[in-house]
């Protein structure tokens, strides 16, 4: 931004708060850079929910209003988007994703449109043929419960690994399951990690074996840190590389803010150098994912908020108590009704992370804790209510509850109690869905999963995203979820789960925002705030909800600059 522009931006966010008033000064109004008009803007602002036009100097919004109010900011050089129709809202704000995965998964194998296990067998193969003896063969994306037909043989709808190992005598090949919380390796994986029918599962793990008692490929939550010898000796995808296709792909689904949960000090340093040299094009809030003996060491040096011009902000941690309910690693109260035998996984000692609450709350960090199954969701909600009490003075800290995928009835009204934040995703709901019941059975499946309209109507403030990787990072697929919660066969999985098409779009903007504390900065189209915007083909509030999917981005501004155009 040139300081002329600050200057101007700095000076009209001051007489900002007069909104569309200073228009009437005629010839006093100082031009715009930007002007968007000819459209529709959902401002997600109650004092003016829609406008057609909006005016923009420096980074800042600086009038909303009609095309004739916002038409006298037009100046020689300002530029003009006319909107010919078009919906423009606030920007897009991923509640919750891998910001590194979503540009590490453009740099392997890509599972999720497999339709079963020959398919993924038959990619490994041809990826063999191009790869060098030894070589790492990566892949990510599969998930067992939506392959047809299921994979003979199995366990527990598992493949075994003896076709894939047949395909790959001489390559390591370690496959991520769709949730993140699985990895499938074959037979020379396994025998680079020292992997046989004496390996014991690590804690909040397991390996899965057949009847015999030998490995049959899946690794489940903890297990899959046993295979890091066979990542030993590859050559890691470079981090910037990632970082700059995820910067790109978030643009292309209408991202202007990415809340990342869970990053390295490694990941934050990369992307500090990112905000300094211009290259950072979306803003991120970052939760540290590091041990407590790290975080003690030096996690309060890396809290930072709003540096970069407000490209990046590290004030929270991230913990994992569990895992997800695709790989039965979900720890639920009671046990799943397709395997009675197993209440899920508990991936993180719950000492350890009561331990994390202590150092969270006394170095003024939100504690984000990764929680699917309901007894998950219960002790998350129980370390937090101890850690508040043990603090009376610390108020509106707004901890978050990671997913927030299944709940017990009695423990819905704890999240406005206690002002926890239901960090929810959408696009969840309809993915796992044609399994959830087979999981769950009926009664829990109906009293606590996804259950985002009743913590809405209870008080909770609940804010949505992809979890990408694990889905796609487009938020119009999860906004379409979210109010239609239409399976691909056409059935409404608990339609009284529906959200109305602004309650929804608030998940995805203020809300979200709230979650980051920077509901003062963005997440609505108001005068003073960040000009944040993402320009859509249709308008989503208003067409036949079947046609929200084919939506298209049209264009991605962050802080006044068109950075995506369609």
């Amino acid at each position: 931004m040139t300081n002329s522009r600050m200057f101007r931006g700095v000076w009209l966010a001051l007489v900002g708060a007069l909104g569309v008033v200073a228009v009437a000064c005629g010839p006093s109004v100082e031009p715009a850079d930007l002007v968007l008009h000819g459209g529709k803007i959902v401002t997600v602002d109650e004092a003016r929910p829609e406008a057609e036009a909006i005016a923009v100097a420096g980074d800042r919004i600086v009038a909303v209003g009609t095309n004739d109010e916002i038409d006298a900011y037009i100046g020689d050089a300002t530029e003009v988007v006319d909107l010919a129709g078009q919906t423009a809202i606030p920007g897009f704000i991923e509640g919750h994703g891998h910001f590194l995965g979503v540009g590490g998964a453009q740099l392997q194998l890509a599972l999720a449109d497999a339709q079963n296990w020959d398919e993924i067998v038959a990619m490994v193969e041809a990826a063999v043929v191009e790869a060098q003896p030894g070589e790492l063969i990566r892949g990510r994306g599969w998930h067992q419960e939506k392959w047809d037909p299921p994979p003979e043989p199995n366990v527990g709808g598992f493949p075994i690994h003896a076709l894939l190992s047949e395909v790959s005598p001489d390559n390591p090949v370690l496959l991520t399951h769709a949730s993140g919380h699985g990895t499938f390796a074959n037979a020379r994986a396994m025998e680079m990690a020292g992997i046989d029918r004496n390996t014991p599962d690590p804690e909040g793990g397991e390996i899965v074996r057949d009847a015999a008692g030998d490995a049959i490929g899946w690794f489940a939550e903890t297990a899959s840190g046993l295979l890091r010898p066979a990542r030993a000796d590859a050559t890691p995808p470079s981090p910037r590389r990632q970082a700059e296709l995820a910067v790109e792909e978030a643009l292309r689904k209408g991202i202007t803010s990415f809340q990342d949960a869970g990053s390295s000090f490694e990941t934050v340093d990369l992307l500090r150098e990112m905000a300094d040299d211009g290259s950072l094009g979306v803003r991120l809030w970052v939760m540290l994912r590091e041990s407590n003996e790290s975080l003690a060491e030096r996690g309060a040096e890396y809290r930072m908020v709003g540096y970069g011009d407000n490209r990046l902000t590290v004030r929270a941690i991230k913990r994992s108590i569990d895992g997800a309910l695709g790989s039965r690693g979900a720890w639920m109260l009671e046990p799943y009704s397709d395997a009675p035998d197993s209440a899920g996984l508990n991936t993180t000692p719950v000492a350890e992370i009561e331990a994390t609450a202590a150092w969270a709350i006394a170095n003024d960090f939100q504690l984000c804790v990764h929680a699917i199954g309901d007894r998950a969701n219960r002790e998350t909600l129980d370390i937090y209510q101890a850690a508040f009490e043990a603090n009376p003075d610390k108020t509106d800290l707004r901890w978050r509850d990671e997913h927030t995928q299944h709940l017990h009835p009695d423990d819905i009204p704890r999240f406005a109690e206690m002002g926890v934040v239901a960090s929810m995703q959408g696009v969840h709901c309809t993915s796992d869905a044609p399994y959830v019941i087979d999981r769950l059975g009926e009664q829990r499946a109906r009293e606590g999963a996804y259950v985002w309209k009743t913590l809405m109507d209870s008080g909770a403030v609940v804010s949505n995203g992809t979890d990408a990787p694990v889905e796609d990072v487009s938020p119009l697929a999860s906004f379409y979820s979210t109010v239609s919660r239409k399976l691909a066969d056409g059935s409404v999985f608990y339609p009284d789960q529906r959200l109305s098409r602004l309650e929804a779009l608030q998940t995805y903007t203020i809300n979200a925002a709230y979650a980051a504390f920077e509901e003062e900065l963005k997440g609505s189209l108001t005068v003073g705030k960040l000009a944040d915007i993402t320009v859509l083909s249709q308008d989503i509030m208003t067409i036949a909800e079947d046609e929200i999917p084919a939506t298209e981005i049209v264009h991605t501004i962050v802080g006044g600059e068109v950075l995506y155009s369609r």
